[in-house]
């Protein structure tokens, strides 16, 4: 069999091209019809890419984080057993890029604790980059053959250059001032118990969708140990058999997050050492890329006001714990921001105009009025914003709704958002709380006329019936298209969403 070379395909989104995000074979791996190749990353997803061919790798065409353009050859195939010496292509092949530092880090790290053998260890992955940090995502267990060949020498350095936090434990209080990336309650020591007294929950992904990640799954030991060193479960990626957090997932997670911190104490002085480092350059592309068209594209093109409303949301909370009590929604993760999705659902069919969309054609400007609502939740990923949405929602019962978040979380933390999933949403809500934000006035999803944003849920000095008690308050931020939704529409819908979280049982009528 002669050598063939697999062209970078269109994914079936009209995109003209996409990144190698990383390689799943090397040279000389064998591969079957299907196996997986690679990774790409476009403008709106993470795509696997099957082989189309069965033989041996003799080349890979294209590095890892190059952008190329459809239509342009990534790997050549040989017959088996044929080697990069036989191929007798034009295109010598690409040698596979290094993991960073970054991703070298949890490997140091890896087997500090002592190992439950029930417990299989799973790929070692970090809590994944910031929104606006450039650092390559740690390659997936199986990745490549010298996978489990890099692994065991780092385990056998692992009790010398483990984080001493995680040898012995450190104290709650040490532990909030060492974690500023893990969203923290305003007060360090009684904040935790009050938000577990009444049943608030941090949200995961990272900071937007932290609260809809079903209920995390982790051993008695783990969640002792998190709690000492001030992690949030939610935001530990699992590799548990189960799905359960492990361990090795709470050493790799600390690792970086102290990697991270170390380098940020030398983030001012770097370019005083490398004068040429004063600037550091960045590409933009993929999912920056095309939230950064969508954003500019919005905020020009749709005339944005902007509303706010504090709410007494203590209802709201007594009524997340009965649901997280009743035996309908067990094992279903519920929080704060379900109730607000019922929310903006029941006061979308109170002013029909928020759920719309203005569109311009050669015979004039119109106004369409959906009479559906695909909710999108946004959502902070490692791959950056995405606005993934849940289909008729208008539809879906409590309980639906509730499993429908659960699973748009879950599939967004994976990174395994599909395109379809964020085409065609009508109304979409942030949740800013999830890292303690109290408001702010987000840019309008284009295709839309409505955002919402949910601010942080917390105790507050608060006057009923002339008396000054503590009550659980959050502060909602809307923003609107003023072409379709004036000052008193938007008022009356965020009234309406405000009525409902200050008393849920509204939406029993």
């Amino acid at each position: 069999m002669s050598t063939q070379k697999f062209n970078l395909p269109d994914v079936g989104e009209g995109l003209t091209e996409a990144e190698i995000v990383s390689w799943k074979v090397q040279v000389g791996d064998t591969v079957a019809i299907n196996d997986v190749l690679c990774e790409i990353e476009t403008a709106k997803s993470l795509v696997e890419l099957p082989s189309p061919f069965a033989g041996t790798v003799t080349a890979l065409l294209v590095p890892e984080g190059k952008t190329v353009e459809v239509g342009t050859p990534i790997i050549a195939v040989g017959a088996a057993g044929e080697t990069a010496a036989d191929d007798d292509g034009g295109s010598p092949a690409a040698p596979a890029a290094q993991p960073s530092a970054a991703a070298e880090a949890p490997r140091v790290a890896y087997g500090t604790l002592p190992v439950d053998d029930s417990e299989a260890p799973g790929p070692l992955v970090g809590s994944g980059p910031k929104a606006d940090a450039v650092k390559r995502r740690p390659r997936r267990n199986g990745s490549s053959p010298a996978a489990p060949a890099a692994a065991a020498p780092a385990q056998a350095q692992a009790p010398t250059q483990a984080p001493a936090s995680l040898a012995q434990p450190a104290p709650a209080a040490r532990a909030t001032q060492q974690a500023p990336s893990a969203p923290l309650a305003p007060s360090a020591t009684a904040a935790p118990s009050a938000a577990e007294a009444a049943g608030e929950e941090r949200p995961g992904i990272g900071g937007a969708l932290t609260g809809l990640v079903s209920r995390v799954l982790a051993k008695p030991p783990v969640r002792k140990i998190a709690r000492d060193l001030g992690i949030d479960l939610a935001l530990v990626t699992p590799t548990g058999a189960r799905g359960e957090v492990t361990r090795e997932d709470l050493v790799s997670y600390q690792s970086q997050r102290e990697a991270e911190q170390d380098q940020a104490g030398k983030f001012w002085t770097a370019p005083a050492k490398n004068p040429e480092r004063r600037i550091e350059r960045i590409p933009v592309k993929g999912v920056r890329k095309a939230t950064a068209r969508a954003m500019v594209d919005s905020a020009f093109q749709a005339p944005h006001v902007s509303i706010f409303v504090d709410i007494d949301a203590s209802r709201t909370m007594e009524f997340v714990q009965r649901l997280k009590k009743s035996r309908d929604f067990e094992g279903i993760k519920v929080s704060p921001l379900l109730i607000l999705a019922k929310a903006v659902i029941w006061a979308a069919a109170r002013n029909p105009s928020v759920n719309s969309e203005w569109v311009s054609g050669p015979e004039g400007d119109e106004i369409h009025v959906k009479h559906f609502m695909n909710l999108g939740i946004a959502a902070a990923t490692p791959r950056g914003l995405l606005v993934p949405n849940i289909k008729d929602a208008q539809d879906l019962s409590l309980k639906e709704l509730a499993v429908a978040l659960n699973d748009l979380a879950t599939t967004a933390r994976a990174g395994k958002t599909s395109p379809a999933d964020m085409r065609d949403g009508t109304l979409t809500v942030t949740n800013i709380g999830a890292l303690g934000i109290d408001t702010g006035t987000p840019i309008i999803n284009p295709g839309e006329v409505a955002i919402v944003a949910f601010g942080t849920i917390k105790q507050k000095p608060w006057v009923v019936s002339g008396e000054v008690i503590p009550r659980w308050i959050t502060t909602l931020g809307g923003s609107f298209d003023h072409r379709v939704v004036d000052g008193d529409l938007s008022a009356r819908f965020m009234a309406d969403v405000a009525a409902i979280m200050e008393e849920p049982a509204l939406l029993l009528d």
